[in-house]
């Protein structure tokens, strides 16, 4: 297998990604690191519609998506990956049809399930980065914790009416999702009952697929150690430090024998349809 330095470039792909090449912090050395790069994005919901084709898009040799839900009328406003013909499809399909239209040179690995303690750890194995995506925080603190356990780099996210967070974790470097919130948040409220705009859930999306590409490619300054709030009412924009907490659970001094299958039953949720009772959009 040839390394990254003698990779060549098709006709095709000089074409295609000439943008990026006169990027000097990407190049053509960076969309070669891309090309060989597999990122394992966890929701093909409002959230993915956006990761997912930016970094098709980007060359991203390999892309797994996780999802085990159906395209449904609802899922429209706001999840643009998916088009009315589709209702009724399981999303990893339709998103494999529309990425396999928009870039022949990514490779589309479906994985047609939800992420649980059992199997996170052997979905995530092989991905360089992965992409939150989904819209329950227990199946966000799931991927949080068994990315740390995998030394697996990721990019969390949440958007909820007009605006959203987004955090960087390179496991052993910076924070995880439990250094930011200790536990499963409770009683949120639903977005049934508050709405969520379908051009924030685009804007996050594509901060997160931004913070992919960087760390794939070395360029830039990632959201690690801090948490970026964007409200898109009002603009307004901040950054917020975060340290990695002494006693947190999973990457912190109190990580010592941590297992995902000890905390399965934090994981576990009773909702069965996210689209009717999403807390966080993804």
């Amino acid at each position: 297998m040839w390394g990254v330095a003698e990779m060549e470039l098709s006709p095709d792909q000089q074409q295609r990604y000439a943008r990026h090449f006169v990027l000097k912090e990407i190049g053509k050395a960076g969309q070669k690191k891309l090309l060989k790069s597999r990122v394992l994005v966890v929701g093909a919901g409002g959230l993915g519609s956006a990761v997912l084709p930016l970094l098709a898009g980007a060359g991203v040799g390999t892309i797994g998506i996780v999802d085990d839900d159906t395209v449904s009328l609802s899922n429209l406003q706001r999840q643009v990956l998916h088009t009315t013909d589709r209702v009724g499809m399981l999303k990893v399909e339709s998103a494999r049809l529309a990425l396999s239209a928009l870039n022949p040179d990514t490779a589309i690995h479906l994985y047609p399930c939800r992420l649980t303690a059992e199997n996170a750890l052997s979905l995530i194995d092989g991905y360089d980065f992965a992409v939150d995506c989904v819209d329950r925080f227990e199946t966000k603190f799931l991927l949080s914790d068994a990315c740390v356990s995998a030394g697996t780099p990721f990019c969390h996210a949440g958007v909820v009416r007009f605006g959203g967070q987004v955090m960087t974790c390179v496991p052993g470097q910076g924070p995880c999702l439990r250094c930011l919130l200790e536990e499963v948040p409770k009683n949120l409220p639903l977005c049934t009952d508050i709405g969520v705009l379908g051009a924030a859930v685009g804007v996050i999306g594509s901060l997160q697929a931004a913070e992919c590409i960087k760390y794939l490619t070395g360029c830039g300054h990632l959201l690690s150690g801090q948490v970026l709030h964007i409200d898109l009412l009002t603009m307004r924009m901040r950054k917020i430090p975060l340290p990695r907490r002494v006693g947190c659970l999973a990457c912190g001094g109190g990580a010592e024998g941590f297992s995902l299958q000890d905390h399965a039953a934090e994981y576990e949720t009773n909702e069965k349809n996210p689209d009717e009772t999403d807390k966080k959009e993804g």
